[in-house]
């Protein structure tokens, strides 16, 4: 029998974006860490560093998300053991997002110009310190726009997780279509909040750019 749409499914679509919010959380901070150590490695002195982190790069940015979750969740399954859809997609998306944070980084990084390496060598810095003090404050400002943008879609994008059996923003959406059979009021309500988290991530976006430029490094004339 089917259910009137009413304010009970709504609130049950907002405990559901909650999840989005959480796993969106999850796998950014994942993929923040990766992808620093990502960027590193792409701009380390050492070739063989390099090579591996290219290799990774070219894996993860090569293979579709969707086959990420299934790797992550059913290759786990097949092997004996038993991860909860949470687990299996915040290891996919932080996969997915180490890779292109790690590549957004490395760009913003390699964006800075060569005569500020060279400026900060020639004050007697190392590799580290120039990189720490010299060229990621200015690097920052060049990264946070296209880092902003992709979180905006990392958050879109964990509608794929409900593949594997998480129940997110979208899949909520379509368990409440199904058991009230109006589509069209349904699904208008999660664009509505979908809405509400883009345009809460670009407003910080925006606060944010005006905030980057405060960030100081060490001129190099």
């Amino acid at each position: 029998m089917f259910q009137n749409f009413s304010f009970r499914h709504v609130e049950y679509l907002a405990h559901a974006g909650l999840w989005t919010l959480a796993l969106s959380a999850i796998a950014l901070i994942g993929g923040a860490i990766l992808g620093t150590f990502i960027a590193l490695a792409r701009i380390a002195p050492i070739r063989p560093i390099r090579i591996l982190a290219q290799i990774y790069l070219f894996v993860i940015q090569g293979t579709p998300l969707l086959v990420l979750l299934f790797v992550a969740f059913f290759g786990v399954a097949f092997a004996g053991f038993d991860v909860p859809p949470l687990v299996a997609a915040a290891f996919a998306f932080a996969l997915y997002a180490g890779a292109f944070l790690g590549d957004i980084w490395r760009g913003a990084v390699q964006a800075v110009g060569k005569g500020q390496w060279e400026g900060a060598a020639a004050l007697g810095f190392g590799w580290w310190r120039s990189l720490r003090l010299v060229i990621v404050p200015q690097a920052i400002r060049i990264a946070v726009p296209p880092t902003l943008g992709f979180i905006v879609q990392l958050v879109k994008n964990t509608a794929l997780a409900s593949v594997i059996g998480f129940v997110e923003l979208t899949r909520a959406g379509q368990i409440v279509s199904n058991a009230t059979f109006e589509p069209l009021r349904v699904f208008l309500t999660v664009g509505a909040m979908y809405f509400v988290i883009c345009f809460a991530l670009s407003f910080v976006t925006r606060q944010l750019e005006a905030r980057v430029p405060h960030i100081r490094p060490i001129p190099i004339q």
